[in-house]
């Protein structure tokens, strides 16, 4: 007797299940076009380039993480410093550099002179602040291979 009635609710079961993921299938629609998704019942997109295209927008849409702004940072910094420094060592007023996005906290390595005077660099692009005339200047160099 009671299995009976276990076995009938089981079927019971089944049907609402059955009912379930068919109406949950034809409702589901693709998070990034909107299109119909088939398929199992978790599906969320309705192909790979909608998936990928929906996860590169939401991470636009995220705020940029620290290490994503100081990447940024020293690209533009050595960017900077090579549109500058053509001639492989050059004199820059400290307000034009830093007018055009230049951050002088951001460098990859330093080096010290003979002198005791310590050169910062971004990758292969390096800068001392030097003062004359009371104008700040910013001496841009390139690394050379006696500086290892």
């Amino acid at each position: 007797m009671i299995v009976k009635v276990i076995n009938k609710y089981k079927r019971r079961i089944k049907r609402i299940t059955n009912v379930y993921c068919a109406i949950m299938r034809s409702n589901k629609k693709c998070l990034y076009c909107k299109e119909k998704v088939e398929g199992r019942l978790d599906k969320l997109f309705c192909n790979p380039s909608c998936k990928s295209a929906y996860h590169y927008q939401k991470s636009l849409e995220k705020e940029a993480n620290m290490y994503n702004r100081i990447d940024a940072q020293l690209k533009t910094n050595r960017r900077l410093l090579k549109n500058f420094n053509k001639a492989g060592k050059a004199t820059v007023r400290k307000e034009k550099l830093l007018e055009a996005g230049f951050d002088p906290k951001y460098f990859t390595h330093y080096w010290k002179n003979k002198k005791g005077e310590v050169y910062l660099f971004c990758y292969e692009y390096g800068f001392i602040q030097r003062t004359e005339n009371d104008r700040r200047k910013y001496v841009l160099v390139e690394w050379q291979e006696y500086m290892d």
